[in-house]
């Protein structure tokens, strides 16, 4: 059976530290092919993404260099809020594999937020990024249902794309916090700029 990574976000933009993340993915769970899914609706966030086929762009100049690395667009063209739920369930309907959902543990502390989360635990295998060696914690109404998890350690890196946008807006430079062919693209096209 192949074993596939999914990993969700709005990536807006792609910086080093989902990559690296990405990377220790393949490597700890001996993945075959890891897919980027670029949310659609993003239904927890208050502000506007920036456009999907920016965001798109963004992510396979990002991971170019990685042949088992893919971008999915399945979340964008799906109309309504995306749903992760929705998500596994069409992805899995598709391609018979074992399903690995790498996470951070900032994301895995609020599971018990997501839509239909008691329903989607047992689907996947949770590969949550553990920081400086310790084990994330889940919130107690998560811990009590039964679930698999491995733990991807991840050296910590103070990178995040809030930071990224803020930066941007005051036009301050970015460099060593996206890679150079994104730091190129969001430059060429004038994103985030105040």
């Amino acid at each position: 059976m192949r074993r596939i990574g999914i990993f969700g976000g709005s990536f807006d933009p792609v910086h080093v530290a989902h990559v690296a993340l990405a990377r220790v993915a393949l490597d700890t769970l001996v993945l075959d092919r890891l897919r980027f899914l670029p949310t659609g609706d993003a239904w927890q966030k208050a502000r506007t993404l920036t456009p999907a086929p920016h965001r798109v762009s963004m992510l396979q100049r990002a991971i170019q260099d990685e042949p088992r690395f893919e971008v999915d667009d399945c979340e964008l063209q799906r109309a309504g809020p995306s749903y992760t739920i929705d998500t596994v369930r069409e992805l899995q309907a598709a391609e018979p594999a074992d399903w690995f959902m790498i996470i951070g543990q900032d994301q895995y502390a609020k599971l018990a937020s997501w839509h239909r989360w008691r329903e989607l635990l047992p689907l996947v295998t949770w590969a949550v990024a553990a920081r400086n060696g310790e084990a994330p914690a889940a919130s107690p109404e998560v811990a009590a249902v039964p679930h698999r998890v491995r733990f991807l350690s991840l050296p910590a890196m103070a990178v995040s794309s809030t930071d990224i946008r803020a930066r941007l807006a005051r036009n301050e430079r970015i460099d060593g916090l996206v890679a150079p062919t994104v730091a190129a693209y969001i430059e060429s096209n004038h994103l985030y700029r105040s």
